[in-house]
């Protein structure tokens, strides 16, 4: 006990005079020598009493000497420590595992063990003093004779059971913070891979070339070059007004000349990478040029003025080429491909080739069978009604329990005819008619019509007193597209009358894809409704006031500006109710009114909104996804999702100016191979 004693107060003292400068580290090694390790190796987990009563005796002494040293250094030692210091301590002490008392008497009370993570500095002087507490421990057994074991056992390290936990807790700490690295890195790679494939699928037409997440633009200084020529060809311009006004014309032309040489190495750049070799010689006999007339005719007023000017006519030019892109987008959009014209000249000209007796369809006995799935389709292009029949029996379930009622114009009669006889829609049955043989449908009964054929509407479309030009005009080319004066935008109106031997309908549009099974559509409870359509209103968007006219007392008394629209293109019409509300009739009343186009201007939505104001059952979102001809951010998910995607718009995925990210949709349906495709030159 002397000898423990003396121990403590060479100890003790010695770190109440170093205590302030030591590490964290060392603090922990002195006070686990002091007092953790020899309550440790008695106190610990694990603990296996021996049945010899001189063992019991001596772990009982030595743990009652423990108990007292523990209280004596917590009373010397805990001003020295901070709350921070303990909870080092202790996760420490936590991580050794247990000694049992089987290892302390194997030698003879004295104790060997291994320090893990306090620091390779610390390990050799806390080997020192483990050494020699544990002679100390030794020499006091021996006196009190109690000890029985033999001293030929050498030093015990941790039992190997406390090393392979200890080694699977540092293993298993490892494998956890490696994975959640790894898990970072594998998402960030995800969200930058699918940001560049999204870039890369999006019509460059549309939403311009440069684009940060192409490969080839990495480099966020990839244009820094491009930038400064062109600021430089600003200045230049500057500076050329300015020298003829105070007139330095040596200068004045030497800038021109400088401004044409960096103009043609500019050329059509829009990257560094882009920019010919003699680049960096032009931009530095810029500078010379830009810095000696900056010395000579700079002034902030008169440079200030004419950045101003040039802002103002850059405003103009873009104001103009923004109605040049416009007319031109709806040019594109009213005209034919030649590919498709070659294939309905074509078709036309084989059909009335044919026998009499070859023009016929199969199947006619189920036209009017009304526990059948009938569809209306009013096209005057093959190509387009060929992907929408291909589609819908295609995702169909029963193929042949669907009807499809085509109707188009004479110039595309017998083009429409042809194709489906070479290529008929498997077990389905189709059926193609000729509007211009529908006798009923004159001016006297039809008011659209009428006012189609009036002098009126010949001028608003043909007269030269109406803009045409690209500079003017472009807000009423939308209005003036060729569609209109074609009745087989108004057949929907029609319905009951084309066929009346059905009881309900679904009327499709000819720029859409179908993708899934359509027949459930039949089992749609509209309530008492005539029209199931999808909403399209967001908070403030497609609601009545973008397509009426307000202002008109007839308008504003009968409907909500804020009712909210719908879309036509996959539309579930209820013939019968139909009939019992006199739909047509309704029609017929609001366009006699609209003939000085007061109420709307033009199309069939309008009339549409009107007409079916409270008779239209809200479906499914899913069922109708619009956008594609418009909308270049429709998410991919959504568009997978949809049972009808329609093209509407002026990006039609048969024009050159489609989307290419949402063209091969409707291209999937086309067999490109097709001889009569082939001789018109038609791919992908």
């Amino acid at each position: 006990m002397a000898m423990k004693r003396g121990l403590l107060s060479t100890s003790v003292p010695r770190s109440r005079t170093n205590a302030s400068c030591l590490s964290t580290s060392s603090i922990v090694v002195f006070f686990l020598l002091l007092f953790i390790f020899p309550l440790y190796f008695f106190v610990g987990r694990g603990l296996h009493v021996s049945s010899t009563s001189g063992s019991k005796n001596s772990f009982d002494s030595i743990k009652k000497n423990i108990d007292w040293r523990e209280r004596l250094i917590l009373q010397h030692l805990k001003p020295f420590f901070s709350k921070e210091n303990v909870d080092v301590i202790s996760a420490n002490v936590k991580d050794l595992g247990p000694l049992s008392l089987d290892s302390f008497k194997r030698n003879n009370g004295s104790a060997s063990w291994k320090v893990v993570g306090l620091g390779q500095e610390n390990s050799d002087d806390a080997s020192l003093e483990a050494k020699h507490v544990g002679s100390n421990v030794k020499q006091d057994k021996s006196k009190s004779k109690q000890d029985t074991t033999s001293d030929d056992h050498p030093d015990v390290v941790d039992s190997p059971a406390v090393q392979m936990r200890r080694r699977l807790r540092e293993k298993r700490r490892e494998k956890r913070a490696a994975d959640l690295v790894k898990q970072d890195d594998e998402t960030i790679m995800k969200l930058e891979n699918a940001a560049i494939q999204r870039s890369r699928s999006v019509d460059s037409a549309v939403l311009g070339k440069y684009n940060i997440w192409r490969r080839e633009n990495d480099n966020e200084n990839a244009d820094s070059t491009v930038r400064l020529m062109r600021d430089q060809n600003i200045m230049a311009r500057v500076y050329i007004s300015l020298a003829k006004m105070k007139n330095k014309l040596d200068l004045s032309r030497e800038l021109q000349i400088r401004l044409k040489e960096s103009q043609r190495a500019l050329g059509e750049a829009t990257t560094d990478a882009d920019l010919s070799r003699s680049a960096p010689e032009k931009i530095k006999a810029m500078g010379q040029v830009l810095s000696r007339a900056k010395e000579q005719l700079y002034d902030c007023k008169l440079v200030t003025g004419k950045l101003r000017a040039m802002l103002q006519s850059a405003e103009e030019q873009v104001r103009s080429l923004k109605k040049q892109s416009t007319f031109l987008s709806q040019l594109a959009a009213k005209t034919i491909p030649n590919g498709i014209h070659c294939l309905a000249m074509r078709l036309t000209i084989d059909y009335y080739l044919l026998p009499l007796e070859k023009r016929k369809f199969p199947n006619s006995e189920n036209l009017e069978n009304s526990k059948l799935y009938h569809y209306a389709l009013f096209s005057d292009n093959v190509l387009a009604a060929s992907v929408v029949v291909n589609s819908t029996i295609m995702n169909a379930k029963e193929p042949g329990k669907h009807v499809f009622h085509l109707v188009t114009d004479k110039l595309n009669f017998g083009a429409m005819n042809m194709w489906f006889l070479l290529n008929p829609p498997g077990k389905a049955t189709i059926h193609v008619e000729n509007v211009d043989e529908f006798k009923w449908l004159n001016s006297s009964y039809c008011p659209v019509l009428r006012q189609l054929e009036s002098a009126a509407m010949k001028e608003y479309y043909f007269k030269a007193d109406h803009p045409t030009t690209i500079s003017s005009g472009a807000s009423n080319l939308k209005y003036r597209n060729p569609k209109y004066l074609s009745m087989l935008n108004h057949l929907r109106f029609y319905l009951p009358q084309i066929y009346p031997k059905l009881d309900k309908i679904l009327f499709l549009d000819d720029d859409i894809v179908v993708q899934k099974d359509l027949s459930p559509l039949w089992s749609v409870d509209l309530h008492g409704k005539v029209n199931g359509a999808v909403e399209t209103c967001g908070e403030s968007f497609h609601r009545f006031d973008k397509y009426l006219n307000f202002s008109n007392p007839h308008i504003s008394r009968n409907f909500d500006p804020s009712a909210c629209g719908w879309a036509y293109g996959m539309n579930l019409f209820d013939l019968k109710e139909w009939k019992k509300k006199d739909i047509t009739g309704i029609y017929h009343k609001w366009q006699n009114m609209n003939e000085d186009r007061t109420l709307w201007k033009l199309g069939t939505l309008p009339p549409g909104l009107i007409t079916f104001y409270g008779l239209t059952h809200p479906l499914e979102k899913t069922w109708h996804v619009l956008g594609l001809g418009y909308n270049p951010s429709i998410d991919k998910s959504e568009i997978e999702k949809a049972a009808v995607v329609h093209y509407n718009g002026n990006m039609k995925p048969w024009l050159e100016i489609a989307m290419t990210k949402y063209r091969s949709v409707w291209t999937k349906y086309i067999k490109y191979d097709h001889p009569y495709l082939r001789r018109c030159n038609l791919s992908e």
